[in-house]
């Protein structure tokens, strides 16, 4: 069983800064969850890969929409991975959302086992 909850969500005007956070837990969790996820969806959209990491050796891979703005880092003591955005713009709006899956990161939100309930992120112009 694999539980992740985020937080840290709220509304931010552009050129602002967010942090979210997931915390992990459940007795296979570590097991289950080598590699953890950021998607965001927007609305009428479909959901998009922003950023993943894997647990062992913080290797990290961000979308290109992303990149040089968002940060993924994790915790490994606290099961908890963090994604600290930066100089948001409002096409950054959107529920975020954190998931976790076996093996090696992937942009495909299809390879993710385990989904958070999301966390609304509004980025006001």
């Amino acid at each position: 069983q694999v539980q992740l909850v985020e937080s840290g969500g709220g509304l931010v005007q552009a050129g602002g800064s967010l942090r979210l956070s997931c915390a992990g837990s459940g007795r296979t969790f570590r097991f289950s969850a080598r590699s953890m996820g950021w998607f965001r969806q927007a609305p009428g959209k479909e959901r998009e890969f922003v950023a993943a990491i894997r647990w062992s050796g913080n290797s990290a891979d961000y979308a290109d929409s992303v990149k040089g703005r968002f940060t993924i880092s994790s915790d490994n003591t606290r099961n908890t991975v963090y994604l600290q955005m930066d100089s948001l713009i409002p096409e950054d709006t959107a529920v975020y959302y954190c998931a976790a899956k076996a093996g090696a990161t992937s942009r495909h939100h299809s390879q993710y086992a385990y989904w958070g309930q999301g966390t609304q992120v509004t980025v006001s112009s």
